[in-house]
């Protein structure tokens, strides 16, 4: 069988003869693999020209429901990726990490966008920067979709999540993808893509798949495109210094294998619970997808005196793990991915082992469950010693990609802090100890060269994730050999596809670009109260100016009696003269609460609730004698999706800004609101 790529709208087979992916339990032929033929920038062009409009004309809940439902509808269908992906040498638990763990980081992205980004297509971010005196020339910056195309390059070891992590803030960005998979595992990924195409959730363009070489297609890239690699860093140096990538300043994210590091603390004894989540989580890491992870413990960096008490226990807790068939019953880890891979660990162990001792595994034949070493692509978990990580560098310097990783003792604290720096950069550094000042000295020292720190202790183990789990709100990347990049992160991803671009003009326009109410815009309002008036009906910049009304001494202490609030500044006249105020004033809440009162529509209509208060800032005293007003302006809308039975609805933002007597604001705030739509 001959994997097909989606291209231009159709699903097309490679010419020529492609590259054989072999089972990697059994050795036997999968399928081949092979682009030749494929017309890259009709490719491109399909994307930019077909995809691009189609997505961008989409608004960022619309697309983040297009996810959700994808999302489903992959969920659904997991047991046909699990059958292919045991043939990719995971076992069940792998497989989970990679499909159901894919799946859900999409399911995440479609509720993060729906919940924390626009119902529109431009996304206004930050504050405003008022940039003049008077006010009339304000900056803002926006966020747009770029017009291009983002191009991912992935690795073998994930062939589901590695994909789905990407496209799901692509997407969700309104821009489309050409996924490249890498071959020994593409076969799982066309799988799933196929599904999403068949599904027809997104427009057509919007998601394009290689399957086999890019050929040409970098060549087609320009200033609007993406791309994104995840890898080794010898490839990731290449494919970032391409001439046309270069000439046309294509935006390059890295995601490169690093040399991890697990770190026990100092204070940490053998016969503390830290001791133990240490040895269970470096052979964890050793032992998942046969080592073959981007973020795996690859050094094991331990106190000189812990030292031959950690390669005890780890030999014997790997002595534990059952190597085999994953299909077979009692098998905890698989096969790497292929022969060329258990060629390549192997040549890297012998490496290691010119400056390290290998103490455990290493061996070409070893006891397997339901198979046999003359077949597949096995190899044992094996842990190296390194007595000296300072003047033996090659464990700083060499990966074998698969389970396998360094012991190393240091000296002190500060020992350690240089031993981890060895590694140049790395995705991911974890820390067991109890000891929080222990914690926040290694941490600092340790932070600038790695991505993401984990720091584990008796506290949190039950509930932590791991060292080897990256989450979609962090962000996935480091330093260095890590390759200088950034992945997920919440909407930092989302962002990464989309061109941030400072505004500059008069309020009133930037509110007509933005769809947002800027102080100072002009302002309409008409004989309706707005809280008379659905959704739809509603239009930024309209706005209400209530009636007056007096603060007196029986609002201040009917208000202290009602809340309990007997600050004394509120009720002491001889100490509220020697405060900050100079005089006894109203209470804050107090004065919110009055404005509440002075532009709530007390009548049924279609504002169904509150839905929160943000951004409140208190600006000026209230005493008693002063006179507020409040008024109240549209400031933007979020239609949301209809739920079930609930009355179709949106979050309506309201600017609220109370004055006095002099006109000068006392208090700011916004106001959300669940206002009622018109049924579609």
């Amino acid at each position: 069988m001959k994997l097909q790529s989606y291209v231009s709208g159709q699903w097309q087979e490679g010419t020529g003869s492609g590259v054989t992916v072999n089972d990697a339990v059994t050795g036997k032929p999968v399928c081949e693999v092979g682009s030749e033929g494929v017309d890259f920038a009709a490719m491109v062009r399909h994307g930019r020209d077909v995809g691009g409009p189609a997505l961008r004309a989409m608004t960022f809940h619309e697309r983040a429901a297009a996810l959700k439902a994808m999302a489903k509808h992959l969920m659904e269908r997991k047991e046909d990726f699990y059958t292919l992906s045991a043939r990719t040498g995971a076992t069940r638990a792998d497989g989970w990490v990679d499909i159901e763990g894919g799946i859900g980081t999409v399911f995440t992205y479609a509720s993060l966008v729906s919940r924390e980004m626009p119902n529109d297509v431009i996304m206004v971010e930050g504050d405003v920067e008022r940039l003049s005196k008077g006010g009339s020339f304000l900056g803002r910056h926006v966020l747009t979709s770029k017009p291009g195309v983002s191009v991912h390059i992935n690795a073998f070891n994930f062939p589901c999540w590695g994909m789905l992590e990407k496209i799901a803030p692509s997407l969700a960005a309104g821009v489309p993808v050409i996924v490249k998979p890498a071959t020994p595992t593409a076969f799982l990924t066309e799988a799933m893509v196929r599904e999403m195409i068949a599904g027809g959730f997104f427009p057509e363009g919007a998601i394009q798949l290689i399957c086999g070489s890019t050929g040409d297609l970098l060549e087609h890239l320009l200033e609007q495109d993406v791309v994104t690699f995840t890898g080794s860093a010898t490839t990731g140096r290449k494919l970032r210094t391409h001439p046309n990538l270069v000439t046309n300043s294509v935006p390059f994210t890295m995601e490169a294998d690093s040399l991890n590091c697990a770190i026990l603390g100092a204070s940490v004894a053998a016969d503390d619970p830290e001791f133990e989540l240490f040895i269970k989580e470096v052979a964890r890491e050793m032992t998942a997808k046969a080592g073959q992870k981007c973020t795996a413990i690859r050094r094991v960096i331990v106190p000189a005196a812990l030292l031959e008490a950690v390669a005890n226990a780890l030999q014997a807790r790997l002595e534990k793990t059952t190597v085999g068939d994953p299909g077979a019953e009692g098998v905890r880890m698989g096969p790497l991915v292929g022969r060329d891979q258990a060629l390549d660990v192997r040549a890297s162990v012998e490496r290691l082992a010119s400056e390290c001792e290998v103490i455990y595994g290493g061996q070409e034949t070893f006891p397997l469950t339901g198979a046999d070493n003359s077949s597949g692509a096995f190899f044992p978990p094996t842990l190296l010693r390194c007595d000296d990580p300072h003047g033996k560098t090659l464990a700083h310097e060499v990966e074998a990609f698969g389970p396998v990783s360094t012991l190393m003792p240091y000296r002190d604290i500060d020992d350690a802090i240089a031993i981890a720096r060895l590694g140049k950069g790395s995705l991911v550094g974890s820390l067991f100890t109890y000891d929080d000042t222990e914690a926040r000295n290694i941490i600092l020292g340790t932070a600038p060269w790695h991505g993401r720190m984990l720091i584990i202790n008796r506290d949190c183990a039950a509930e932590s994730t791991g060292h080897g789990s990256p989450l979609a709100p962090l962000v996935h990347g480091g330093p260095g050999r890590a390759g200088g990049g950034e992945e997920l992160g919440g909407l930092r991803a989302v962002k990464h596809y989309m061109q941030r671009t400072a505004l500059q003009g008069s309020p009133t326009t930037l509110m007509a670009i933005t769809s947002e109410y800027h102080a100072g815009a002009r302002t309409y309002s008409d004989e309706m109260h707005p809280f008379k008036k659905y959704f739809e009906d509603l239009q930024v910049g309209e706005s209400l100016l209530t009636h007056r009304r007096t603060v007196t001494e029986a609002d201040i202490v009917n208000f202290g009696c009602l809340s309990g609030d007997h600050f004394y500044a509120h009720f002491d006249e001889i100490a509220a003269k020697d405060s900050f105020f100079g005089k006894r004033v109203a209470h804050g809440y107090f004065v919110i609460s009055a404005a509440a009162g002075m532009f709530v529509h007390p009548a049924p209509g279609p504002v169904i609730a509150n839905y929160g208060l943000e951004n409140l800032r208190f600006i000026e005293p209230v005493a008693p004698g002063d006179t507020i007003r409040a008024r109240l302006t549209v400031k933007k809308k979020i239609k949301k999706a209809r739920r079930g039975e609930e009355k179709a609805n949106g979050v309506v933002v309201w600017a609220i800004e109370v004055t006095n007597q002099a006109d000068e604001p006392v208090a700011i705030y916004d106001i959300l609101t669940l206002v009622e739509r018109r049924e579609d």
